[in-house]
């Protein structure tokens, strides 16, 4: 049974101690407004790729897969369950697509913000009623936003699963906002983005230059948005901007756990009686973005070390190359086996590295953040990545090594089956292409991925320019590196060691 109640999850963390962790993860974090994203899958465990059959070891989602029961509600709202035996609870997870890319001019955060307000009271649970509610009935619940889409999550009993229905649909449907929970969620929000952003070394100024790389589209703005904007947020706008994007054409409901009989008439019930606005669902805007040569700097007196942030323009998620992308990023960046992991096995030019890539419908960007040790500069470190990536765009990778990262994806994804909560999480977030294939859908394209698409991908978005932002600390901090750089390897280690 789960104990007390875990309250909303930021869309921003500062979870990591310590100034170089700090300012590397708040980076990654920050800059691009995102919500807490975990590393326990990229530190998972390899797979021998050579000593498994990679369809028999897919079996379990084949077999997952075919247990999900599908529904469409006759106003479009998509609806997967997904009984389990010997569980007594049941996850629950909604997805809407609506995110900070449908914001308007002049009213950026608001999907962040909004997402606030539907935990501060609906109609017939004013107030703080839906929090003092899960807090009864022992429930965990979680949100996010992101550029595309806003998540809700709930894990409670699986008796309490007609009622967490009813709550669930009164405050997606019948949000009841005031002018204090508007002021409320708005304070809470700017000392949000004061503590995670503003107070935090190189944030504020690496966000609002990676942004005007994506200038005048859709994906130009924080998700978190700009001060003036939320400060300036009305009951009334708040309220329209419901209106026209909480809809049930734009939402994706699973429900995985102990499943009570009558669990999809309870979802009719609830929600199949909520009316889609007249205005018809966007189709999401084309758009492509060339990588070029961009080189920038930032200077923070707050700096504690310099460091290294590198970005590649890729594809969205519905991409034929997104696949291909997906295990790139992870044979240069991210597993401990990556290129640039290894390059720093013995006498390490960086001490620290981190990537988290973003996978938007419509845009992808990589990511590498780099911290380098006393007797190494940012263009070594730049150099070494431009190295790896050349190496692998002329000579491509072995049949071998690709089938040992496509191991490594699908054991990622094979601990959902074991996680009821994630697992509806990721069936809440099913593209359209895989809408009846949510978990054997995207394997299959991975899979499909050949060595020769591999090379040609890094060729097409690798190694054609990037932007790279250096990372600069106050001027006493640059010369201290600069000196360690003349001394001896021993003496500078030593003395790297009592400056960090």
């Amino acid at each position: 049974m789960i104990k007390g109640i875990v309250s909303r999850a930021k869309t921003i963390t500062d979870s990591l101690k310590g100034p170089v962790h700090n300012q590397v993860m708040g980076l990654l974090t920050l800059v691009i407004s995102v919500t807490a994203v975990t590393t326990a899958a990229l530190l998972a465990p390899p797979v021998t790729a050579n000593e498994l059959d990679l369809q028999q070891m897919a079996a379990p989602l084949y077999r997952t897969e075919k247990q999900i029961i599908f529904h469409k509600l006759d106003n479009g709202l998509q609806l997967r369950l997904l009984p389990l035996a010997d569980n007594q609870l049941v996850s629950l997870a909604s997805q809407f697509r609506v995110g900070s890319r449908d914001e308007t001019s002049g009213q950026t955060g608001y999907a962040h913000l909004f997402e606030h307000m539907l935990f501060k009271g609906s109609e017939n649970a004013p107030g703080d009623s839906y929090a003092q509610t899960m807090s009864a009935i022992s429930g965990q619940f979680n949100a996010s936003t992101f550029f595309d889409f806003t998540n809700y999550y709930l894990t409670i009993p699986s008796e309490a699963l007609k009622l967490s229905l009813w709550l669930e649909a009164d405050r997606f449907i019948r949000p009841a906002l005031t002018e204090q929970t508007v002021k409320n969620q708005q304070d809470t929000v700017l000392e949000e983005m004061a503590t995670s952003i503003d107070n935090q070394p190189y944030v504020r100024k690496a966000m609002e230059f990676l942004l005007t790389q994506a200038r005048d589209t859709p994906y130009g703005h924080a998700v978190i948005g700009s001060r003036e904007d939320v400060k300036n947020a009305t009951k009334e706008t708040l309220e329209q901007f419901h209106h026209t994007h909480y809809r049930p054409d734009a939402m994706q409901l699973s429900i995985v756990g102990a499943l009570p009989e009558n669990t999809a008439l309870w979802v009719e019930e609830e929600f199949g009686r909520w009316q889609n606005p007249e205005q018809a669902l966007k189709a999401p805007l084309k758009m492509q973005f060339d990588n070029q040569a961009v080189h920038g700097e930032v200077v923070d007196e707050r700096g504690p070390w310099p460091a290294l942030l590198l970005a590649w323009h890729t594809v969205g998620q519905t991409h034929p190359d997104a696949a291909a992308v997906s295990l790139l990023e992870a044979y240069l960046f991210q597993n401990r086996s990556s290129l640039i992991k290894q390059s720093g096995l013995t006498e390490p030019d960086q001490l620290l590295t981190y990537s988290i890539p973003l996978s938007m419908e419509q845009m992808g960007v990589s990511n590498l953040v780099m911290v380098p040790r006393a007797k190494t500069s940012l263009d070594r470190l730049a150099g070494n990545v431009e190295r790896a990536i050349e190496t692998l765009a002329t000579n491509g990778i072995s049949d071998q090594a690709l089938s040992q990262l496509k191991a490594n994806w699908l054991n990622k994804r094979l601990q959902l089956i074991d996680r009821p909560s994630q697992l509806a999480r990721a069936l809440s977030a099913t593209l359209a292409q895989d809408s009846l294939t949510p978990l054997t859908g995207p394997w299959e394209r991975i899979n499909a991925v050949s060595p020769a698409q591999l090379q040609a991908v890094a060729q097409t978005y690798f190694s054609q320019g990037y932007v790279r932002l250096d990372l600069l600390p106050p001027w006493y901090i640059r010369w201290t590196k600069t000196l360690l750089e003349w001394f001896p390897q021993g003496l500078s280690d030593t003395l790297e060691d009592l400056v960090l």
